[in-house]
């Protein structure tokens, strides 16, 4: 009998697990969608990356206008899939991950350290600057955003636990915070600045048709042919994640490093993200597993009576899907009964925050993942 969904109101300070999707099929992968063939083919996002030839200069017009050396690495690294987490330009272990991610995909000494010889492998993408200008369009302005209440009641009545702001949508696209985009926007342009009206409606920084400069993360480009279920592949492009990823045959999750590695079928990483899970009340189940579906922009049934820090009086209810859900925009299903791979509402905290068990990873990081395994695919908790 298939397993009810459980989850975490989002109020709480760790998100949850010990949970099924209850809308995209736990133990297979969801029914693709196909769209009708009168539907128009989707319009070129102004946001997707466009970088220069390999080995060519930077355009001077296309250059960042100040040197921001740890963030061009967090990008470059995002790029080829050993991702700092979220990309601000500030040192830590998300990013000393990523190095070590890429260290080892390229057979050099393993220290998680930019040394010489890493440099030297990165050479090739030293004409991808930290950053670019884009230019906010209106629909990706319009939202609708609003303030998520804490009441799982009363968030069982939105149609989706979306965005709260354009600073917060902006940021997810581009793997950041607001913070960042903030500080490398510090005053919106002479002319520029939102109405009192907008500013009200979605308690942004930045509205439409500003320019604004952000990380200049790439891979992006979204192969329609290959997303047939509409609001995946709009999910996709809203968070900057391109369908060319690789193949991934096993998948090592580790407790002491706090990561999340994926091997493809020669056993040569091809992915490595930082983590989060488990806790002293719930920890990772040790062990092999093994991928038995992939839900994506799943909705969810929160059960109170499965969580130690969750009074029982609460009600269950069904809460709808988006990136602000408690496992955010898609569920990796293990043969592990109620344990999975998911996204997260706060993608700060990740490598900070416990989790129910479960392993969370930011939502562009998880948007990568989910089409990367398939059922069948190992899974290795260690230690």
């Amino acid at each position: 009998m298939r397993a009810t969904l459980f989850i975490l109101p989002l109020f709480l300070s760790l998100v949850a697990c010990n949970i099924d999707p209850s809308g995209g099929a736990s133990r297979e992968t969801q029914k693709k969608f196909t769209p009708p063939p009168s539907l128009p083919a989707p319009a070129a996002d102004p946001f997707t990356a466009h970088d220069p030839a390999s080995g060519s200069a930077v355009d001077p017009a296309l250059a960042d206008d100040e040197p921001r050396s740890l963030m061009q690495l967090q990008v470059v690294l995002d790029r080829l899939g050993f991702t700092p987490g979220v990309v601000d330009g500030k040192e830590g272990l998300s990013t000393r991950n990523a190095i070590a991610g890429f260290q080892e995909a390229r057979a050099l000494p393993v220290s998680g350290k930019l040394d010489d010889a890493t440099r030297q492998a990165l050479a090739s993408w030293n004409n991808i600057p930290a950053t670019r200008l884009v230019t906010i369009p209106a629909d990706f302005a319009a939202g609708p955003f609003v303030a998520l209440p804490h009441d799982p009641a009363e968030q069982a009545k939105l149609p989706a636990l979306g965005y709260q702001s354009l600073d917060e949508k902006l940021a997810e696209r581009f793997h950041t915070t607001p913070e960042t985009l903030r500080m490398l926007n510090p005053a919106p342009a002479a002319g520029s600045s939102p109405s009192k009206a907008d500013a009200s409606l979605t308690a942004s920084t930045f509205h439409a048709g500003q320019q604004v400069r952000v990380p200049n993360v790439g891979a992006d480009r979204i192969d329609d042919s290959m997303v047939p279920d509409a609001p995946w592949r709009d999910t996709l492009a809203s968070l900057g994640v391109g369908t060319a990823q690789p193949q991934a045959a096993k998948i090592v999750v580790s407790k002491s490093a706090g990561t999340l590695k994926a091997y493809d079928a020669a056993g040569k990483l091809v992915g490595m993200y930082t983590a989060t899970m488990g806790s002293q009340h719930d920890p990772l189940p040790i062990g092999k597993w093994k991928v038995v579906g992939v839900a994506r922009n799943p909705d969810f049934e929160y059960d109170p009576a499965l969580f130690w820090d969750v009074s029982d009086k609460s009600a269950k209810q069904k809460l709808p899907p988006g990136p602000n859900g408690p496992v955010g925009v898609a569920w990796i299903d293990i043969d592990k009964k109620h344990y999975g791979i998911h996204g997260t509402p706060e993608p700060s905290t990740i490598g900070r925050a416990e989790s129910h068990g479960c392993v969370r990873l930011t939502n562009w990081d998880v948007a990568r993942l989910a089409q990367m395994v398939k059922p069948g695919t190992k899974v290795l908790f260690e230690a």
